[in-house]
């Protein structure tokens, strides 16, 4: 019996152990230490450090053992200067205590010594914060979205700034950990641009029906408006109500900068991108800055990169574009999640598995209707055994207990081929059995994953083998019906990214928010 007791303990102990991993210490990095200047310096209680809970403002004053650093003139000036117009760069001066850190500055040769460490605490403090928004953006897409799998970018701040602080370069700070990419600079650009709008007291442009070239509506005069107002119309107009040849012109240059289709014809489309305000405008540029900072600043030497609104996948290779296609989405009721990874595999003829959100949603309301359903689609019913199930032994009551497969063909719902990428939901780059989708405006249509134009082109093109992977060999694997898969030995990343706004030749360009994310994501940076 006592043996008996001794072994439940012993394995009461080794399952707790098992269950409580021991913690390893993680070492942390120290600061450099901070050259101080000869100006007037005090000694800083540490309490008073302590009371912003941040780790990287205690660090920064150990490498001063707990003294003031800001009494040269020139530092304090860049540092306040930064944060004061970090508004042209989409943040908020108030976030960084602009105002306060000025009525410090305003009172320096008169502040006793405990305020003139709180006016030095204030100011790393504010220009960390600072620095660490622009690097790795205010908020945290995790923490927003459950359906954003971005890799975390992490920033070691005090190495960057004291850095900087001891070889007096802090000009350059700011430029240095701010985002690389070209789509960045090109917000930043179109931040600069609406701010020499004027600012604008158009009415909302209210039509129900269709315009189209020589009707006449009443609601042309503030669509002229519209368009003298965003310089898509030139010179002056008469701003009659009839709809002419040049609003006409002006209206399918428009609709081209909004990626509505540019037809001339004004529909409800172009209505609400009309209908958008300079001041939603830039706050719609002031969220793709943030989205921009959450994104990797180091883009791999190959890659896919996928803009989710403009329904384009970009090929870049060597700083190259060297193809281009255009895509097919989910809809706002199931999202094509925001991924940064890595292509595997190429996929000939692939089957299909129904998904579970289809099956629930589509197929099993479908199959009640028509036991056929399935069969029409060359969907095959198999039980956990996997056992064919004829569809009139289907169990409706309990369609979980089955997996539907379709066969692989031309009219599959993937295509004739899929890109597989690791990702945790399940989703992937396909071919498509609605290709006729490629050619419309909106193209926020598919169940999440990413439908793509002319696939075998693409797939020959990234496997990169003129003898195994020609487009004969392609056509000859495809002819087989036969599910193949092949390794993508050439390194490509995939970046699978979310922006509505940029701007190209110093024209603002902008795209429909399909997940309704940029009015939602403003709010929150305000806040």
């Amino acid at each position: 019996m006592k043996k008996l007791y001794f072994l439940l303990v012993i394995c009461i102990f080794i399952a707790c152990k098992k269950d409580t991993p021991k913690s390893i210490p993680v070492a942390k990095k120290k600061a450099p230490a901070i050259i101080l200047t000869d100006e007037r310096t005090v000694q800083i209680d540490t309490a008073i450090i302590n009371a912003y809970k941040s780790e990287t403002l205690q660090q920064f004053y150990n490498s001063s053992e707990n003294k003031t650093v800001w009494g040269n003139l020139k530092k304090r000036t860049y540092v306040l200067s930064q944060l004061s117009k970090s508004d042209k760069l989409g943040l908020e001066p108030e976030d960084y205590k602009a105002t306060q850190l000025k009525k410090f500055e305003h009172r320096i040769s008169s502040l006793n010594d405990k305020d003139l460490a709180t006016y030095d605490i204030l100011l790393t403090y504010n220009f960390e914060k600072y620095l660490n928004h622009l690097y790795k953006g205010k908020l945290d897409p995790k923490k927003l979205y459950t359906d954003w799998d971005l890799e975390e970018k992490t920033f070691d701040v005090n190495s960057v700034l004291i850095k900087a602080f001891n070889k007096n370069k802090l000009d350059s700070i700011v430029d240095a950990v701010q985002p690389k990419s070209q789509t960045y600079k090109q917000l930043l650009k179109a931040l600069e641009i609406i701010d020499t709008f004027p600012e604008d007291n158009i009415k909302t442009i209210e039509a129900k029906d269709k315009i189209t070239l020589n009707d006449t509506n009443s609601a042309l005069i503030n669509i002229k408006k519209r368009l003298l107002y965003w310089n898509d119309m030139s010179g002056k107009d008469s701003l009659t109500k009839i709809y002419d040849k040049k609003t006409f012109e002006s209206i399918k240059k428009f609709q081209e900068r909004h990626g509505l289709a540019s037809d001339g014809v004004i529909g409800q489309g172009t209505i609400s991108a009309l209908n958008y305000s300079k001041e939603k405008r830039k706050q719609q540029i002031i969220a793709n800055l943030e989205r921009w900072r959450w994104y990797t600043t180091d883009l791999a030497e190959n890659y896919f990169i996928i803009n989710i609104p403009n329904y384009s996948l970009n090929v870049v290779e060597n700083q190259d574009t060297t193809l281009v296609r255009n895509v097919v989405v989910g809809t706002s009721k199931r999202k094509t999640p925001i991924i940064t990874s890595a292509l595997k595999t190429v996929v000939f003829n692939p089957t299909w598995t129904v998904p579970p959100t289809i099956l629930k949603e589509d197929v099993v309301p479908a199959m009640k209707r028509n036991r056929n359903y399935l069969a029409k689609k060359n969907i095959t019913i198999y039980d956990n055994s996997g056992n064919v199930v004829e569809p009139n032994a289907w169990n409706e009551n309990k369609p979980n207990n089955y997996r539907y497969v379709q066969s692989p063909g031309y009219n599959n719902s993937l295509g004739l081929m899929k890109i597989l990428f690791p990702n945790h939901h399940s989703v992937y780059l396909h071919d498509t059995n609605h290709r006729n989708y490629f050619g419309r405006s909106n193209r926020s249509l598919s169940s999440g994953c990413v439908r793509v134009e002319n696939p075998l082109e693409l797939a020959e093109h990234i496997l990169n083998d003129s003898l195994r992977f020609s487009k004969e060999k392609i056509d000859t694997i495809i002819a087989s019906k036969k599910t193949m898969s092949f390794k993508i030995v050439k390194k490509y990343a995939l970046y699978q990214w979310y922006w509505t706004a940029w701007n190209e030749k110093n024209q603002l360009i902008f795209r429909a928010d399909i997940y309704n994310l940029d009015s939602d994501l403003y709010a929150k940076l305000r806040n």
